[in-house]
């Protein structure tokens, strides 16, 4: 009996730890992505604190985004047995320093993925949950989004993936010619999360894409990647400057995927169907020029 009770006292602390720096990067990037939220509503929450509720529909919207987005990771990774952290969320700045106040979130994986088709589950799970609540977030928020003249509108520019400009012709929201979109917070929280999404589908190394390419295809994955920076590079000469800090982050983080142990067992249709799926999600919600100044 003593020295069960001596190992529940050695595993508390660390179990307290394994919760306590998590739900402190979730507190604090709400706070953040609230004083984001709140600038984009036209408020001053620095001065003003109440005007902290003005940014609540916005942070709530892009919270909920991330959250879906790893905790469809963090489920299907308990599904099949794999250890996992819970999501870490990364503060970021606000206005004028920053525009959304967070750098996203993330899970850690502390123990290996054994079958190609756990890796591919894995990894397509957070895109696709995050993408359908960026989905129902865009329908929502462009009812309150105005179309304006491009001489009124300023600062920054958004690109269109192609599911957004679907949405927007469908719901008679996309502007005509000299006119533009002026996003609401909800819909421009909707926004980053296709933008988040596209992202994390980008085949390299151990992102989520790459985790799904390699369970397609295997050590050919690494050639892959290898085209996916040039092509990041390539982008980010003719288009936006931050493609080269997704290539440099690829160099510094590495291009290869740790093997799994069925490497010569080939997918079933069903994953192979979902891998061509992940595919198609990477192609309607990339942008080959995200942002750019007006």
């Amino acid at each position: 009996m003593n020295e069960g009770n001596d190992t529940i006292e050695e595993n508390e602390p660390e179990e307290k730890s394994a919760w306590a720096v998590p739900f402190a990067l979730f507190f604090l990037t709400c706070c953040t992505t609230l004083l984001a939220g709140s600038y984009q509503e036209g408020g001053d929450p620095i001065r003003y604190p109440t005007d902290l509720v003005k940014g609540i529909p916005f942070s709530f919207t892009l919270i909920l985004i991330l959250f879906v987005h790893e905790m469809g990771h963090y489920i299907t990774s308990k599904f099949y047995g794999v250890k996992t952290s819970l999501p870490y969320f990364i503060p970021g700045p606000w206005p004028p320093y920053g525009i959304v106040g967070t750098f996203g979130a993330f899970i850690q994986m502390r123990s290996p993925i054994m079958q190609k088709k756990a890796l591919l589950d894995i990894g397509a799970a957070g895109p696709f949950a995050g993408f359908v609540i960026a989905i129902m977030a865009i329908c929502v928020g462009l009812y309150s989004s105005e179309v304006i003249r491009i001489e009124d509108a300023g600062g920054l520019k958004l690109g269109d993936p192609l599911v957004f400009t679907l949405l927007a012709h469908l719901m008679a929201k996309a502007p005509a010619e000299g006119f533009d979109l002026a996003l609401s917070s909800v819909a421009f929280a909707g926004w980053i999360g296709l933008f988040v999404t596209s992202l994390n589908l980008l085949p390299i190394g151990q992102l989520d894409g790459g985790h799904i390419a390699y369970a397609l295809l295997g050590k050919r994955h690494k050639y892959l990647s290898i085209g996916v920076v040039i092509l990041l590079v390539i982008l980010g000469y003719f288009g936006w400057d931050g493609w080269y800090v997704w290539a440099a982050m690829a160099l510094i983080f590495g291009m290869r995927h740790p093997p799994t142990f069925d490497e010569e067992v080939p997918l079933d249709f069903k994953h192979r169907l979902l891998g061509i799926a992940s595919v198609i999600l990477l192609i309607v919600t990339f942008m080959p020029v995200p942002i750019s100044v007006v």
